[in-house]
């Protein structure tokens, strides 16, 4: 992760909510240098007339993409195409593959195969197999500006107490309007990868680095990110359940880490 230098950004534009665009990008810079961004569709559509402006102000280069044939969708094909062409350059470290779409599993698997490091991007419904197929999955529902993350910080529940919400997100933000909530997701699937992630990587003294726990969790499962859960970071749900993990901070060098004991 720390030698990745160079990004493309590919959005398949039927498939993606661009109200989350500026917050995804914002999250991939977290990974390296964005050198790349391209939005594909058929920008004629009356269901993309809203993508103009956002595409001009973040930078975005759209490609026009006309529909052949009626009910064929060659968007997807073109993005292919650029995909391929540009893993063949081996300009880039890493794509990103921004669609809620199953048909992008293959080219997934394929760049991966070349070396390349995948993050996928789409909604919590996004077929298992493309988020598999990925190296990382950015679960669209839950990228947002920093005031939601104050927003949810506040809400923060007591250890093991029950939350409003089972993914332990608020039901409106500070804005007024309900907001759709996302299928909430199995908690036990994450305690039980912790448990394999102690079991594996253990210490002498029974101890586990929270962050290579963490390292194994996204190869697990690409689409793991503790916001879903309504935590911030790994530690604070390690923190939630004291009845399941003993957690210790050490210092380490010049800086603190964090373990943790299955008990």
């Amino acid at each position: 992760m720390d030698n990745l230098q160079k990004i493309a950004v590919l959005i398949d534009a039927d498939n993606t909510q661009m109200s989350k665009m500026e917050a995804l990008l914002h999250e991939v810079s977290a990974y390296g240098r964005i050198v790349l961004k391209k939005a594909y569709g058929n920008w004629k559509k009356p269901a993309l007339k809203n993508w103009e402006n956002e595409v001009k102000r973040l930078a975005i280069k759209a490609e026009q993409q006309f529909d052949y044939v009626a009910g064929k969708n060659t968007t997807d094909i073109a993005l292919v195409i650029d995909a391929m062409d540009l893993l063949h350059e081996r300009t880039y470290d890493a794509f990103v593959l921004v669609s809620s779409d199953s048909d992008f599993t293959p080219l997934a698997i394929r760049l991966r195969e070349s070396g390349a490091y995948i993050i996928g991007a789409g909604v919590t419904t996004t077929p298992e197999s493309f988020k598999n197929a990925c190296d990382d999955f950015i679960l669209l529902e839950y990228v947002s500006q920093a005031e939601d993350d104050e927003d949810s910080q506040a809400d923060r529940q007591t250890p093991e107490a029950p939350a409003a919400h089972p993914s332990g997100q608020k039901p409106s933000d500070r804005r007024g309007g309900k907001q759709p909530q996302p299928p909430a997701p199995h908690i036990e699937e994450i305690h039980n990868l912790l448990r394999i992630a102690w079991d594996k990587f253990q210490d002498d003294e029974g101890f586990v680095n929270v962050a290579s726990a963490g390292h194994y969790l996204k190869r697990a499962k690409p689409d793991f990110n503790c916001k879903t859960y309504g935590y911030a970071k790994l530690s604070e749900l390690l923190d939630a359940f004291p009845r399941k993990y003993r957690v210790e901070r050490k210092v380490r060098g010049s800086g603190t880490a964090v373990y943790y004991k299955c008990l």
